[in-house]
């Protein structure tokens, strides 16, 4: 029989010991997560579309985004289409500078999705953002629990810039960046700041991040009275940009699939999924 769907608010918890909780709160989850878990959309979209009366669990309309099911028997459908697993999917975009990453902007400016017309970006989110003046390595997927895990200060995973400046940086404005620097009471720091070249009125400097807050890079030169020329993500962790066109996409390797996982300590999780690729291809 299939367990019926819970309005509650959380799961009931049982004495087990931490093992077992986690084995339970894996099964059952909150319908928005169910739907985001999926690979389907994401939560603030799945919310939208239970409110809206569009999603219905083992035959019944659910219109409440705090009801809890069972992912692991629930029969999911939106708009009287059963939905399953989707394949997770990992592609890499040079973003080119002066696209904005959303994926429609109400001001009907060009976004990243439009490099994506050649393959069904539905359900595709960024991993994060680049700002519109901003270019480089964005990635996109549909797997929504290793994008947050990803993103998680606690994992570290750095992401490394490239950036043109209009001065000559001498070794005490690196260090000052790796040091930290206060810009409107928040504390700025890159893990690493130096330089990779230089002319006579500019040169480029690379930094990587930790983190990257709300445009961190930029406010950090500002706050030496720095402008920034340009400024190109090379890297996301061990995942390098290369020698991408500008404005082309590509699927991620296995390879980098696996390292991707890696850092996100779910390693096991990642292996599996590409022998479930392996074998449904075969």
């Amino acid at each position: 029989m299939r367990q019926r769907v819970s309005q509650r608010h959380a799961p009931q918890r049982s004495g087990k010991g931490a093992k077992g909780r986690q084995e339970t709160e894996g099964k059952r989850v909150t319908l928005p997560r169910a739907l985001s878990k999926l690979g389907y959309c994401s939560r603030t979209q799945a919310e939208s579309l239970i409110a809206g009366g569009r999603v219905a669990v083992d035959g019944r309309k659910i219109t409440d985004p705090a009801a809890w099911i069972d992912l692991d028997q629930a029969r999911i459908a939106v708009d009287g289409i059963e939905i399953s697993a989707e394949k997770k999917l990992w592609f890499m975009l040079n973003k080119p500078r002066g696209l904005v990453t959303t994926r429609d902007d109400p001001e009907g400016r060009p976004t990243v999705y439009d490099c994506l017309r050649d393959i069904d970006a539905r359900h595709l989110a960024p991993v994060g953002r680049l700002d519109k003046a901003s270019e480089g390595l964005l990635l996109f997927t549909n797997d929504t629990v290793l994008a947050q895990a990803l993103l998680d200060p606690v994992t570290h995973v750095g992401k490394i810039y490239h950036v043109q400046v209009n001065r000559i940086m001498d070794q005490e404005l690196l260090d000052r960046m790796e040091s930290g620097i206060i810009d409107d009471g928040e504390l700025l720091t890159a893990i690493s700041a130096r330089l990779l070249r230089s002319g006579d009125r500019n040169g480029w400097i690379e930094v990587e991040l930790k983190e990257g807050r709300n445009r961190q890079i930029r406010r950090m030169l500002e706050a030496l009275d720095i402008e920034c020329l340009r400024l190109v993500r090379v890297a996301f962790g061990n995942i390098m940009l290369g020698d991408l066109p500008k404005g082309a996409v590509r699927a991620l390797t296995e390879a980098e699939l696996l390292e991707l996982h890696r850092r996100a300590g779910m390693e096991k999780n990642g292996r599996n999924a590409m022998k479930a690729g392996r074998n449904a291809a075969s």
